[in-house]
């Protein structure tokens, strides 16, 4: 645990170390998740999802996810979609 802080210090919180995003996978799907330099956070196509990173920390809880639409799916961008009259 402690040699994986210090890479995610290290690394200066605008994203995460690769060896790290490799292991990640998505707390829903259980599939791997990529990273969008666009919006700095992780997606999960399986389920179409993104969750972001905040100060270098993964946050993959199901709560913190934003669902994606589909034309932002297909194209790899994102932006929050979630609807504001909760």
């Amino acid at each position: 645990m402690r040699r994986t802080t210090a890479l995610l210090l290290r690394h200066g919180g605008g994203g995460i170390p690769q060896a790290l995003a490799d292991v990640l996978v998505c707390p829903l799907s259980k599939k791997p998740l990529r990273y969008c330099e666009a919006s700095g956070s992780l997606v999960s196509d399986a389920v179409g999802m993104s969750f972001p990173i905040v100060d270098g920390i993964p946050c993959l809880l199901p709560k913190d996810g934003k669902l994606l639409e589909d034309h932002q799916r297909e194209s790899g961008h994102e932006t929050s979609s979630r609807d504001s009259s909760d």
